[in-house]
């Protein structure tokens, strides 16, 4: 009958998950790719779907800082290498700041100085913030209104984290060398689905960036 318009099944929106995830130009949410689809889509099943076939192949399906990216596959990353630019190194003050404000954020550069027990220079957390490993969370509702410091979803990227929850623990930091320090009483793991604290005022968001795609075609008039 003419009208009648049936709601794609499970592969044609595996079909549509996959163009979106490979014309996006950066990591894309579940909600992201839902917003582009039919209402009620299984989102979930077809990156699980994708993520199964795509496993072992030259490029493979991963979720970083909880968005999915056809990424290649790490043993084949040698193969990239001379078209790579080299990357910086951090100093081994800047990793050890990066390593405090991943586990006590949000904080202070007073709070970083604190735990590592030396003066931190204001070109460490400068140079962080350019790598755009770090973002500024907010700022303590305190004399001054210190602004407070976090983790950005890069520092995810770049250590393959798919969460803040896959941070290792404090001992096997320390057995790293990276929180060889005096740990003051009350810094705890960070929870990545809480608020700046109580005692800090958030910054003025703005508004998100949607999701850019690559486009190779010419749309007609």
């Amino acid at each position: 009958m003419m009208g009648i318009q049936f709601a794609p099944d499970h592969g044609e929106i595996e079909r549509r998950v996959e163009a979106l995830l490979f014309a996006a130009a950066g990591p894309l949410s579940a909600a992201e790719i839902a917003r582009r689809l039919p209402e009620g889509a299984d989102v979930g099943g077809a990156i699980s779907a994708l993520r199964e076939r795509y496993q072992g192949r030259g490029v493979e399906l991963e979720c970083v800082a909880d968005r999915w990216q056809f990424r290649t596959a790490a043993d084949l990353s040698f193969l990239m290498t001379e078209e790579r630019e080299e990357p910086r190194r951090l100093s081994k003050a800047a990793l050890e700041t990066l390593a405090i404000i991943a586990y006590h954020q949000p904080c202070t550069r007073a709070e970083v100085e604190s735990v590592r027990g030396v003066s931190l220079s204001r070109g460490t957390l400068d140079l962080l913030l350019e790598m755009g490993f770090v973002r500024l969370r907010g700022r303590r509702r305190s004399p001054g209104r210190p602004v407070t410091y976090g983790t950005a979803d890069k520092f995810l990227e770049h250590f393959g984290l798919s969460n803040l929850y896959d941070l290792p623990g404090v001992q096997e930091m320390k057995a790293a060398g990276l929180l060889d320090l005096s740990i003051p009483v009350g810094f705890e793991l960070p929870d990545p689905s809480r608020a700046p604290d109580g005692d800090d005022e958030p910054l003025l968001p703005g508004d998100e960036d949607a999701p850019e795609f690559a486009q190779d075609f010419v749309a007609e008039d």
